[in-house]
């Protein structure tokens, strides 16, 4: 079996398990494309993303010596609902926005288990002796470069991985391996960049992260602020958050080559719906009522989430940024009504108070993100 053959079996077997797509690339290709991080780096993009300062990103040998290929495999995780900031009928009821990555099963749970399996195939089906070590958006391999080096598909103006047919709501794993296997990069090059003229992911994102073409700052991104920035939010950005409490999607969300994406037809990608503390009722990821998220003990939190994503944002990130989220619907009711506080208004009554209890937490971000928000409230009429 030559290393034609070997990719070739490599990508079926790959799909037999249920990736959408299987690519492979060299080592060497994915170092060059990869150096361009440094310049990034530079400019202080990440944040406080500390981990992405590993130099073994630029350079996988650094985590498997004698690493000669990456498999890269993806799994379309599109639902059949369209937008993370949908309204629902009971908008009366503040609601907070969960990225539609999030709503499912944890993503690294159901890769793993699938490129675990592809590995165990691998090592009971070649003949020749490897070792390999793979990853799901936990280890120092940028993925999305991967893929496009693999020929999956070019990097967007938003900066993600967008496939011609499947669309951006893409997650991938990468898989290491001291096999020589072929390249599924076409001989002419990865698949071209067909965003055009399109610029409606940099017009629509909030915080202006998209500082211009095929370059964001993380630091403005929603998505950081709400999952990876710990301690407080800046204000500056607070009201452009709107009701996002963990990630956002709006620049997928407007997207053209996501109006056609296939939805998933995997049952681990579809909102779940987690038992309240009360055991009572259950509670969905999509669209969940922030009143629930706000009254979450950080013990109930780590049962809840323990197979989600959103565990990422822990507890007290999960609750400030239900503090702001929770501000801006405030904000926007008494816009709209013109008033403060009324009496018949059993929600604004509610919420208020669960606001006003959260600002004498001993936990000093979440106490001072429910006094921002509890201001946003109580400001005067213009």
């Amino acid at each position: 079996m030559d290393t034609a053959e070997q990719t070739a079996w490599i990508v079926c077997r790959a799909r037999a398990l249920g990736f959408d797509l299987c690519g492979v690339c060299s080592v060497e290709t994915y170092r060059a494309e990869a150096a361009a991080l440094e310049q990034w780096l530079a400019r202080g993009f990440a944040g406080q993303m500390h981990y992405l300062q590993d130099p073994r990103r630029r350079d996988p040998e650094r985590v498997l010596p004698g690493a000669r290929s990456i498999i890269v495999c993806a799994l379309n995780y599109n639902t059949d609902r369209p937008y993370s900031t949908e309204v629902l009928p009971e908008e009366e009821v503040p609601r907070g926005w969960i990225s539609r990555y999030a709503w499912g099963e944890d993503y690294h749970h159901v890769l793993g288990r699938r490129l675990q399996a592809l590995l165990e195939s691998m090592q009971a089906h070649l003949p020749v002796p490897f070792a390999a070590r793979w990853y799901v958006d936990t280890g120092p391999i940028v993925e999305r470069i991967a893929a496009r080096c693999a020929g999956l598909g070019w990097l967007a103006k938003n900066t993600c991985l967008i496939h011609e047919q499947l669309g951006s709501w893409l997650f991938l794993g990468v898989l290491l391996t001291t096999l020589e296997l072929a390249s599924t990069l076409p001989a002419d090059g990865p698949p071209p960049d067909q965003c055009g003229q399109c610029t409606l992911c940099i017009e629509a994102c909030p915080t202006a992260a998209l500082i211009a073409p095929y370059l964001l700052d993380p630091r403005r991104c929603i998505s950081y602020l709400t999952i990876e920035l710990r301690g407080e939010i800046p204000e500056e950005f607070r009201a452009a958050l709107g009701r996002h409490v963990f990630g956002c999607d709006i620049c997928q969300d407007v997207c053209p080559w996501n109006r056609k994406a296939p939805v998933t037809s995997l049952a681990e990608f579809a909102p779940r719906e987690l038992p309240a503390a009360d055991g009572n009722e259950a509670r969905s990821l999509f669209s969940p009522e922030l009143e629930w998220l706000l009254g979450l003990t950080e013990a109930e939190f780590r049962a809840l989430f323990r197979r989600s994503a959103v565990r990422r944002a822990r507890w007290q990130g999960l609750v400030r940024n239900a503090c702001v989220a929770l501000g801006n619907w405030l904000a926007r009711r008494r816009a709209r009504s013109g008033v403060g506080l009324s009496e018949n208004d059993a929600v604004m009554h509610r919420v208020v108070a669960l606001l006003e209890r959260l600002a004498e937490s001993e936990d000093p971000v979440i106490a001072g993100h429910a006094r921002h928000a509890l201001r946003l409230h109580q400001q005067p009429d213009r």
